[in-house]
């Protein structure tokens, strides 16, 4: 049988863009193990194989076991793994990024390290959730307070239209069942939020902790860019769950919330969304996916990697480790 240490690492160019593959798949009771580049989920029903390079994230329920080797192609393939318990959805795992380039990365980290441009972000972020309002001039605090209030009254507006009784947004951490049925299903879509926002965050290749709302997390960027569709799908959303039934709300939000990013083609706006956010210098090119490694010179040139540059040698000497 041919080994995983046996097989090539899939090239950025033979996986499947971030933007087209399936949001999430949550999986319980089953084992899951690898066959070729595929997944397998089997439990006593049989054997069922699932490509893993059109994963976005894998939800492990209740019962779940996953072996090395799947995690394997699951970190190849740049795929997210998240366990889910009965406590909502904790991100324990991401695969490698899509993109070899650390273009993205490098924009990021520009934007954010400037103190302005790091506001401007941030005013972009609030007037990409909140369209009416022109957030130019607003000091942090200022935004704070007005998301603070938008959300407020979205919740409000929310129970009036599916006339459920509001009584605060109710939370302990480590405790999903502590919360009326409404308040159990927003967690649920949060938490499945962060994990689909980490994955496509980390698949770009940029960094889950360098936010410019968010800070002093590991997650920052990750709950920044899960924000931005809190107030149109997430909280929407799980009031009709709870307006439905009040029983296994956690579940049917999950499965509401995965058939939602679908119909609104939610990964790719995503992508879209954190491209435009951070390139405020051109268009990414998608041609620099390609496994090329250069080297920092004086104004702002890059030189070839794997050459000898001493300046006393116009012959350089190709070296490696």
């Amino acid at each position: 049988m041919t080994t995983v240490s046996q097989r090539t690492a899939l090239s950025p160019r033979q996986l499947t863009r971030t933007a087209e593959r399936i949001s999430f798949i949550y999986l319980e009771r089953c084992t899951v193990h690898r066959d070729a580049n595929a997944i397998t989920a089997q439990d006593a029903e049989g054997t069922t194989h699932i490509p893993s390079a059109t994963i976005g994230t894998l939800l492990l329920g209740p019962g779940t076991r996953i072996t090395h080797q799947a995690m394997s192609v699951l970190a190849e393939t740049g795929a997210a793994v998240c366990w889910v318990g009965e406590h909502g959805v904790r991100f324990y795992a991401a695969g490698r990024a899509l993109s070899r380039s650390s273009a993205l990365m490098e924009a990021q980290a520009r934007q954010w390290a400037n103190t302005r441009s790091r506001l401007a972000v941030a005013r972009a972020m609030y007037q990409m959730r909140f369209p009416d309002e022109d957030p130019a001039g607003l000091t942090r605090h200022e935004l704070l307070g007005r998301e603070g209030r938008r959300v407020k009254a979205c919740y409000r507006a929310q129970a009036a239209r599916t006339g459920i009784p509001w009584r605060g947004r109710q939370y302990v951490p480590g405790d999903f069942t502590s919360g009326d049925p409404v308040n159990q299903a927003i967690t649920a879509a949060a938490q499945c939020m962060y994990g689909i926002a980490h994955a496509v965050v980390t698949s770009l290749g940029c960094s889950p902790a360098l936010g410019f709302v968010h800070s002093g997390h590991e997650l920052s960027f990750v709950l920044d860019i899960a924000d931005l569709y809190k107030t149109e799908i997430g909280i929407p959303l799980a009031f009709d769950t709870a307006a439905q039934d009040e029983e296994d709300v956690g579940a049917r939000t999950r499965r509401a919330l995965r058939d939602r990013i679908n119909e609104t083609s939610l990964l790719n706006r995503c992508v879209d969304d954190i491209k435009r956010l951070l390139l405020k210098d051109g268009p990414f090119d998608p041609g620099s996916d390609q496994d090329v490694v250069t080297l920092q010179s004086d104004g702002g040139r890059q030189v070839p990697s794997g050459l000898n540059h001493d300046d006393d040698r116009h012959d350089y000497e190709r070296v490696s480790w």
